[in-house]
């Protein structure tokens, strides 16, 4: 890689990230945007009552609901990408957190948009019919809380999403044993904006079996993937890791350092809250400056001028890094 050049790389948030009219800014603004949204709601059995709920201040469900969350995540996260690609922006990775990794994987050509929602719509059914549970980000490192996980065994690591930052799994009730534990001990602790137990082995017996999809009409990736759930590029894709994902822990940053193992980067969060981009700005070569990290909506901000605002300054970053990115990239 020549000296002073990065690659792009797409980033893609999961449950927690979603607020109501999160990317409203854009719509009706952008033409790519705006047309991908339309035709990826119109396939979801209630399309039209999710874009009425994004719209809404006092939506029919909350937006913390799967039923909502989840949905609208994967719309708005596909149609930012999208209209990225649109910009002429070539990424070398992409990498998805939760949900965002099937964001991501339909944007690499792995899946249609069309077996996208189908997996999806799959999937947000049989999470809709776990029992309440939630998620918990903790500050400390996965070693720290042994003693807590002994404690309260129906909890688990559900994320690794930086090295202090350890997010914790499981159904209500021992989920709120164990973070009053954890408040005890002077731990900071802060509950996701889910209302499930994502990514707790306790939902492996829901989500055992392949996918309801025919094998065949899944591809390689034409852009570079990663997965969360491996820790690994994805090559060839395979149903039966598909359907274990929501009961598999997420493995954001030993994935992340992988990529940037590879050369510089510049990281692009491609969703609401700028989740991501916080934690890649803990990398230490984001610190160091070697590589970068831009996001393309604003923090909680719902202006839609904000929102335009900060997505036009993303595009200029990406397309200046994209002018003087290696013309051979990286090693695919």
């Amino acid at each position: 890689m020549r000296s002073g050049s990065r690659d792009v790389v797409l980033l893609f948030p999961g449950q927690g990230a979603q607020h109501n009219r999160m990317a409203e800014g854009l719509y009706g603004h952008d033409p790519e945007f705006t047309q991908t949204v339309d035709t990826v709601l119109a396939m979801f059995s209630d399309g039209d009552q999710l874009r009425t709920d994004w719209l809404s201040d006092a939506p029919s469900l909350a937006i913390e609901d799967v039923r909502r969350a989840q949905p609208l995540l994967f719309t708005i996260g596909y149609a930012l990408g999208r209209m990225v690609l649109s910009w002429g922006v070539r990424p070398a990775a992409l990498l998805g957190h939760s949900v965002g990794e099937l964001v991501a994987a339909t944007l690499a050509g792995v899946f249609t948009p069309r077996a996208a929602v189908d997996l999806l719509s799959d999937r947000v059914t049989k999470l809709a019919g776990t029992p309440p549970g939630g998620m918990l980000t903790v500050s400390a490192q996965e070693s720290d809380l042994a003693s807590v996980l002994v404690r309260h065994p129906r909890v688990s690591v559900g994320a690794i999403n930086a090295p202090r930052q350890i997010a914790l799994t499981g159904f209500q009730a021992e989920l709120g044993a164990a973070e009053e534990d954890l408040r005890a001990a002077g731990y900071t602790v802060r509950r996701v904006a889910a209302g499930k137990a994502f990514h707790s082995p306790a939902l492996a017996g829901v989500f055992a079996g392949p996918y309801p999809i025919d094998e065949h009409i899944m591809h390689s990736p034409r852009i570079p993937l990663w997965s969360a759930f491996t820790a690994n590029r994805v090559l060839t894709p395979d149903p039966y890791s598909w359907a274990g994902h929501p009961a598999e822990p997420v493995l954001f940053w030993p994935t992340l350092e992988k990529i940037m193992a590879e050369g510089p980067c510049l990281l692009a969060d491609l969703g609401p809250g700028q989740g991501l981009a916080t934690l890649a700005r803990r990398h230490p070569d984001v610190r160091s400056g070697r590589s970068a990290v831009t996001a393309l909506l604003p923090v909680r901000d719902r202006d839609p001028a904000v929102e335009r605002e900060t997505g036009e300054r993303a595009r200029q970053i990406l397309l200046a890094c994209q002018r003087h990115q290696n013309p051979h990239g990286r090693t695919r």
